[in-house]
């Protein structure tokens, strides 16, 4: 049996930015990808916490320290500059490795800059 757990997760991150006419992801501050683990292309699902929407893509690095968080695509119909939104990811892997699992798990402020790491 294989079981889907929490890797990581970017607890109430301010959208930027959005940008319609691009090819699809989410652009996200590297240095924040780095924090909790996010690889290039990494599939996510992402919670929009002021409308309810919940959508997946990828991630993609944007600018480091920059506090990017930037809506691609056809993302960008699901949320605005400023909705707070809740990016996680996940990784597949057996009850003996999830018993053990720990996510990583950042949360930010306004700007984007980690408050608190656990």
């Amino acid at each position: 049996m294989q079981l889907i757990m929490l890797k990581s997760k970017l607890h109430m991150a301010r959208v930027t930015d959005s940008q319609l006419n691009y090819h699809g992801s989410l652009t996200i501050d590297e240095d924040l990808m780095d924090a909790v683990g996010l690889l290039s292309h990494e599939k996510i699902l992402i919670a929009n916490v002021e409308n309810g929407n919940r959508f997946e893509t990828y991630a993609i690095p944007g600018t480091r320290g920059s506090g990017t968080i930037c809506l691609n695509g056809a993302t960008a119909h699901k949320g605005v500059k400023g909705d707070r939104v809740i990016i996680f990811s996940f990784a597949i892997m057996d009850p003996v490795e999830a018993k053990s699992c720990k996510p990583k798990v950042l949360c930010l402020d306004a700007l984007n800059k980690p408050v608190e790491f656990y």
